[in-house]
């Protein structure tokens, strides 16, 4: 079982764009950027001789690092993934954002037309890259340093490697591979009821707070400001 490579990652090629229609269309980097290192936590997928495959794993996102940025993570060393993704493989990197369900009895409009459905509204970033196992220990070291200083600053003591003994740091760190990924290309989806009329969305925007997707809400909010 290996994962594909070697195959430069187009339009025309494996992956096929994901479907997005223009009023859905999400290419700011800035925004981007926010919902990767809002939502770390990105699905890996991987093309092997068996099938597609699919990782959880929180990701440190670089952008200074390389033309377009760089993903590092980590896996088990139990987990095949490492060992099935030969140098140099094309992956996918899926980084949801917010998301909430539509009811269509929040559009005001419903009420005088009965024409609307239900539907969904989320925020996705989709990352293609290249694939570097990195398996040094000064490399999982750093990284891992680096993962638990941004997740633990919010603790009122955060946890840091020194807490535990070094003998113990040192088993749990043998015990898991890095992976590197250079990113070559983004595709973003914003769907915040663009679609809608501006009463319509509001309407939405009301009933998200009520049920405390404030955050969605808030995105709702600032594409209707424009």
């Amino acid at each position: 079982m290996a994962c594909s490579y070697g195959t430069p990652i187009n339009l025309g090629n494996y992956p096929l764009p994901m479907y997005t229609p223009s009023h859905f269309s999400l290419t700011d980097t800035q925004s981007l950027h926010r919902i990767m290192r809002n939502h770390p936590l990105g699905v890996l997928v991987t093309s092997t001789t068996s099938g597609l495959d699919a990782n959880h794993i929180p990701f440190e996102f670089d952008a200074s690092a390389g033309k377009l940025g760089i993903l590092t993570g980590h896996v088990a060393r139990a987990n095949p993934v490492w060992q099935h993704c030969l140098q140099g493989a094309d992956v996918l990197v899926i980084f949801r954002g917010d998301e909430a369900y539509i009811s269509p009895n929040w559009y005001p409009s419903k009420h005088e037309t009965h024409r609307q459905v239900p539907t969904w509204n989320y925020e996705v970033v989709h990352v293609f890259g290249r694939l570097t196992v990195r398996d040094e220990e000064k490399f999982m070291r750093s990284l891992v340093a680096k993962l638990t200083r941004k997740h633990e600053a919010q603790e009122p003591k955060p946890w840091k490697m020194g807490d535990s003994s070094p003998d113990y740091i040192d088993g749990m760190l043998k015990a898991i591979v890095g992976i590197e990924i250079t990113i070559e290309r983004f595709e973003g989806k914003s769907k915040l009821s663009q679609n809608r009329e501006v009463r319509d969305r509001h309407g939405v925007v009301e009933k998200l707070r009520q049920k405390g997707k404030v955050a969605m809400a808030q995105a709702i909010e600032k594409t209707t400001a424009r």
